[in-house]
């Protein structure tokens, strides 16, 4: 099964679109967004082309295929007009045998890990900063941001396969890579 695992929208169908592109051509089996969808949140300027509510359609075409975790800035409302849930704090996946626990991060993240075992991998969004270090045996990840990167990161997402994880730019050229 392949994955493609991205965060931070933040209402930008621009970027979104570009997602959506590169989800197309990666031939994914799943989306997994790390929350953030429609709002900009009051730290963020606006992204490029703020229009949530293309963001919902675009979004909404892929319902059956996203698997979604609540951001920081995820309300009630915006479950009201996504057709599939976005209000769980976190998930859960089997990855080669490891536990894979995704969450935005505004809560569990490298600095506030959950109880996780030797090997288990924390996925996380939220800093909007792409990410992998391993820390006391357990391997922290971050796609970085779909829409409003920082620290001069590139828009981007990863793709996971056969426990191979790859970060692109939303060109889709890797940039770094992680095997378990």
């Amino acid at each position: 099964m392949k994955y493609v695992i991205a965060s931070d929208i933040h209402g930008s169908v621009y970027w979104c679109g570009k997602l959506a592109d590169r989800f197309s051509e990666e031939q994914a089996d799943r989306l997994i967004l790390l929350g953030d969808l429609l709002y900009h949140g009051p730290r963020n300027d606006l992204p490029e082309a703020y229009d949530p509510k293309r963001v919902i359609t675009l979004l909404s075409g892929l319902k059956d295929r996203i698997l979604c975790v609540r951001g920081n800035c995820e309300a009630e409302v915006d479950q009201m007009v996504l057709p599939f849930p976005v209000t769980a704090e976190f998930a859960a996946l089997e990855v080669s045998g490891k536990l894979m626990y995704i969450t935005h991060g505004h809560r569990y993240n490298i600095g506030n890990p959950p109880p996780l075992r030797n090997g288990d991998i924390l996925v996380y969004g939220h800093t909007h900063v792409p990410l992998c270090e391993e820390k006391d045996g357990v391997i922290f990840m971050n796609p970085g941001s779909v829409s409003i990167p920082k620290e001069n990161s590139a828009h981007g997402y990863m793709t996971l396969e056969d426990g191979r994880f790859l970060w692109k730019d939303l060109n889709g050229k890797v940039y770094m890579q992680y095997v378990l």
